[in-house]
C-alpha cells in the first residue's frame, strides 16, 4: 500500500477503513458479537472509537491469518456453541453490504457445512511458469472467493487447529476443503472489493458513494 501503517487505518471517506468495515457489519443487525483479531503492539485500535463498542472483542493477532481466526474463536468459546454460525470477513473489504450479508446467511441456514461468498471469473485465466503462459484454464469453474465466509463455529475451529501451519490454507474455505468437505458457492456483489493498492482506495470510496 506504500503507506505508513497496515492499510484497515488508511483512510477512507473521513473514516480509517476498519471502521467502515465494522460499521457495515454491526448495520446488518444480525450479529451476536464481532471478534477482531489485533496484534499486540498495534498502536491504532485502542485509538477507534469503535473498539470500545459493546458487540466487540477484542483477540489477540496472530501471524497468519488462519491463526488470528482461531485466536477469534477461541475469544468468543464462552459465548458459542459448536452448531453457532460464524462468519469471517476481512478488515480490508469496507464495501459489504447488509444485503450481501443476510443473502449469504439465508442461503447457508440450512446447510450441513456452509460456504463463502464468491464471483465467477470473467476474465481468461492463464496458467504461467515465470512469465511463460502454460496453459489456459476453463473459468466456468473458477470462481473468486469473497467475504464473509460462514461454517459452523466447532466445524470451523476443529479444522484451522487440525491444519495448523499449513501454507495451502488461505482462507476457512480451504481449511474445511482439507477435512473432506465442500463448502457452497453464494454469488456476492462485485463491488465488495478488498482494499490491497493504494488505488483501491479511491475505487472503494466510489463504491461505497454508489451505494
Amino acid at each position: 500500500m506504500q503507506a505508513d501503517r497496515p492499510k484497515q487505518y488508511l483512510e477512507l471517506a473521513g473514516k480509517t477503513v476498519i471502521e467502515h468495515t465494522l460499521s457495515r457489519l454491526l448495520q446488518a443487525e444480525v450479529f451476536a458479537g464481532i471478534a477482531v483479531a489485533i496484534s499486540e503492539e498495534d498502536p491504532y485500535w485502542p485509538e477507534l472509537a469503535i473498539s470500545k463498542h459493546q458487540q466487540i472483542i477484542t483477540a489477540p493477532g496472530g501471524k497468519e491469518r488462519a491463526d488470528s481466526v482461531l485466536s477469534g474463536l477461541k475469544t468468543i468459546r464462552q459465548q458459542a456453541s459448536d452448531n453457532d454460525w460464524v462468519l469471517v470477513h476481512d478488515a480490508a473489504r469496507p464495501c459489504i453490504t447488509a444485503a450481501d450479508i443476510r443473502h449469504l446467511i439465508a442461503s447457508l441456514v440450512n446447510d450441513d457445512v456452509g460456504g463463502i461468498l464468491a464471483l465467477a471469473s470473467a476474465d481468461t485465466l492463464k496458467q504461467v511458469q515465470g512469465i511463460n503462459i502454460t496453459g489456459t484454464l476453463d473459468r466456468s469453474h473458477i470462481w473468486r472467493a469473497l467475504t464473509p465466509q460462514m461454517f459452523r463455529y466447532g466445524m470451523l475451529k476443529a479444522a484451522l487447529e487440525q491444519s495448523q501451519g499449513n501454507p495451502a490454507i488461505t482462507d476457512e474455505a480451504s481449511a474445511l476443503e482439507l477435512q473432506g468437505l465442500q463448502p457452497k458457492i453464494v454469488e456476492g456483489r462485485p463491488d465488495n472489493i478488498k482494499i490491497t493498492r493504494p488505488e483501491d482506495l479511491a475505487l472503494a470510496q466510489f463504491y461505497m458513494e454508489q451505494q
